[in-house]
């Protein structure tokens, strides 16, 4: 039992930290994971949609901190019951998920590690196995270090993580896991190359032949059978090649443009997911750093979730300078966690990707 419960700690509050660390990297993707749980199909928690950050931040902290807790051996009853209600917690709610087919991706280890809801409630159930092993042998759970100094351990790892979220909610994250990172060529990662692989299906035609009904399997084609054709059940077997990106386009009210915009060579993309959600003091930022961008013979555009009348007050308001285009908001949260924010694209590559506030840093 004894080796059992090292064995558990090690895996589990390793485990929490790594997913703690992977969420507190990028809070705010994280409280986007929150809004869908919160939505009217889901959960139906409205009411807390507007709290989803302070909750995701404080939700990312607690797990780094309970990992490490259950590691070093502190407050080891208090450490346990917090495991074993957050795991079954978690575990209902990758179960619901997956059962139901509500959200799509869990959001465990972020961006970084995707996992479908059943994936993740398995990883849960086995998560769930070792903490029980953890509550069963809470007596083996002894301090690694002297008793005095697993308090500053702690306090230090609270500190860390305090000052990465304020890091990463002022400027940008650390590490971008997402598609639309530095370096990516966003046609590129729409396209689908010719050698890639194609989905796989089953087709089950059933046939009425001579009265008897009868069934034939094949992958695609129609089958040679006489007799009268019944229906037909298609099965997936195989997932083909899927892009990086999937869903990005660019219109206007009479339509797509988002080639058009892409193949400009020197392109500075303001991102405003939502109007109503942006911070105001960030487009003082803007204005400044999108004119001396037209100065220098850029081409400013934005994009918005946000459409008619509400950018035109916005671009009245700020007197911005440049016209905003139609993008769907999942997309735009996706491409910068920040509102608003900045990115400087040539031909469809993303050179640079900045928060409001580091405007001043976009190299021109």
């Amino acid at each position: 039992m004894k080796a059992l419960v090292l064995i558990s700690r090690i895996l589990v509050g390793g485990l929490f930290i790594f997913s703690g660390l992977i969420k507190l990297n990028d809070p705010m993707g994280f409280a986007f994971k929150l809004e869908d749980y919160f939505a009217p199909d889901v959960l139906n928690l409205g009411f807390l949609v507007p709290y989803a950050l302070t909750l995701a931040v404080l939700i990312v902290i607690f797990e780094v901190l309970v990992g490490v807790m259950v590691i070093i051996g502190f407050a080891r009853k208090f450490t346990v019951w917090s495991l074993l209600l957050m795991i079954i917690f978690f575990t209902f709610l990758t179960f619901y998920s997956a059962y139901f087919n509500k959200v799509t991706d869990c959001g465990c280890f972020g961006d970084a590690i995707p996992l479908t809801p059943w994936e993740s409630f398995f990883k849960d159930i086995i998560l769930l196995v070792f903490i029980i092993i953890l509550f069963a042998g809470q007596k083996y759970i002894t301090p690694l270090f002297a008793k005095a100094s697993l308090k500053y351990i702690l306090l230090a790892t609270l500190l860390f993580c305090v000052v990465i979220v304020y890091q990463v909610l002022n400027h940008l994250p650390y590490i971008d896991f997402r598609a639309y990172k530095v370096g990516s060529n966003i046609q590129k990662s729409m396209s689908i190359p010719p050698d890639a692989p194609k989905a796989i299906y089953e087709y089950r035609w059933k046939f009425d032949i001579n009265g008897t009904e009868k069934i034939v399997t094949t992958n695609g084609s129609y089958p040679s059978v006489e007799g009268e054709f019944i229906d037909v059940e298609t099965e997936l077997v195989q997932e083909g090649y899927l892009p990086p990106i999937l869903d990005f386009t660019i219109e206007t009210d009479e339509e797509e443009v988002t080639d058009k915009i892409l193949n400009i060579e020197n392109l500075i993309m303001v991102v405003v997911y939502n109007v109503e959600r942006s911070n105001e003091n960030g487009f003082e930022n803007i204005k400044k750093i999108t004119d001396e961008a037209r100065d220098k013979g850029y081409t400013v555009v934005g994009l918005s979730a946000s459409i008619g009348e509400t950018i035109d007050l916005l671009k009245a308001e700020h007197n911005l300078n440049f016209d905003f285009y139609f993008c769907d908001q999942t997309v735009l949260k996706t491409i910068v966690r920040s509102n608003p924010g900045i990115l400087k694209l040539n031909k469809g590559t993303i050179e640079q990707k900045l928060h409001w506030k580091d405007a001043d840093d976009l190299k021109l």
